[in-house]
Formats: C-alpha cells, sequence, structure tokens
C-alpha cells in the first residue's frame, strides 16, 4: 500500500485560496461604478458649446473638424475623470467589472468610427449625428450592463434621440447633438455624481 509522503495541506493554504475565490467572484460580480458623473456634466457643457459652434460652420468639413476637436476633448475629460473616480473607490478601471465594462463599450464606439470615415466626404455625412447618437447610445447601453442601473437608462435615450436624428432633417442634426451629448449627458451625469459618488 503506498504511503503519503506529502503530509496533509496546511489549514491555512487553504483557506488563502478560499478567499482569493470568493474575491475573485465578488469581484465578477460587483458594479462599475467609476462611471464618471460630474466628469459627464462636463463633457455636456462642452459638446453644448460645440453645438453652437459647429452650427455656425460655413462647410461640412468645418463641421466636421469641430466635433472631432470635440470628440478629443471628451475623451481628455472622460479617462482622467473615470480614473480619479475608480482611484477613490479603491476600484480598478482594467479589471473585475471595469474591464466587462470597456470591452462592451469599445465595439461600438469603434464601429462609430468606422463608419465617420465610411461616410466623411460623401452624401452619407448628414447622417454622421445620427449614427454617432445611436452607437454611442449602444456603448452605453452595453457598458452599462456592467454598471449601475441609470448607465444603461442613459444609453437608452442616446440611442432614442440618434434613432430621431436618422430621419429629421440634416439642418436639426446640431440640435439633436446638443439634447444628447449636451443635455442628456449633463442630466444623467448630475444624477450620476449625487447618487454614486461623484
Amino acid at each position: 500500500m503506498p504511503v503519503n509522503k506529502r503530509g496533509p495541506i496546511p489549514i491555512d493554504a487553504r483557506a488563502a485560496d478560499h478567499l482569493r475565490y470568493i474575491r475573485e467572484t465578488m469581484e465578477s460580480a460587483a458594479e462599475f461604478t467609476a462611471v464618471p458623473g460630474w466628469g459627464g456634466v462636463a463633457m455636456g457643457l462642452t459638446a453644448l458649446a460645440a453645438a453652437v459652434v459647429a452650427s455656425q460652420q460655413a462647410t461640412p468639413r468645418a463641421w466636421f473638424g469641430v466635433w472631432l476637436v470635440e470628440a478629443v476633448i471628451a475623451v481628455a475629460i472622460a479617462a482622467p475623470a473615470a480614473a480619479t473616480k475608480a482611484h477613490r473607490a479603491n476600484a480598478k478601471l482594467f479589471s473585475g467589472p471595469g474591464r466587462k465594462f470597456l470591452l462592451s463599450f469599445a465595439p461600438p464606439i469603434m464601429a462609430g468610427g468606422l463608419l465617420t470615415f465610411a461616410f466623411y466626404g460623401s452624401d452619407w455625412m448628414a447622417m454622421l449625428p445620427g449614427v454617432w447618437l445611436l452607437l454611442y447610445g449602444a456603448a452605453v447601453v452595453t457598458g452599462g450592463a456592467f454598471s449601475v442601473r441609470v448607465v444603461p437608462v442613459m444609453g437608452l435615450c442616446l440611442m432614442a434621440l440618434g434613432g430621431c436624428a436618422l430621419f429629421a432633417p440634416a439642418a436639426w442634426g446640431d440640435f439633436f447633438m446638443a439634447g444628447g451629448f449636451g443635455v442628456v449627458q449633463i442630466a444623467f451625469g448630475i444624477w450620476i455624481a449625487r447618487h454614486y459618488g461623484g
């Protein structure tokens, strides 16, 4: 009969494994709460300003340039705001629910980017406000599945505006952009900031 030469497994090793499993399970089930409320308000304010400036442009190229600059500004606001909020909550942006949020958020944004460059300079360019709102809203809905409940609701509002913009006169594009990227972002940003820690 073979003799077990390894001996019993120390109880503290089993406890550490159990704790690691519990921690990983809780992280995967947790909500991503680093969606920046005040950052969203700031993005909304810059979008309102961009809508005013864009509506005064004489050419589609200049109009596009205004919104491209606004997109860069929005990312420059959102990224550090989310990182700061995650740091305050002792959460990680790139693991657990934060990773799931980003992986779900990214595909609609990438689709929007590809459609933007496909439509640029063509007769389809007038559809960009609807496309942008629709796909940004879809990104917020899919990413928001791993966040607090109000985030996907915001995404649905953006998608509704995007759907309306697709079938509205092209001249209303900046109005829809101001409504979605401005008013909706500000309203939900205030709600998130007041109820979910900034």
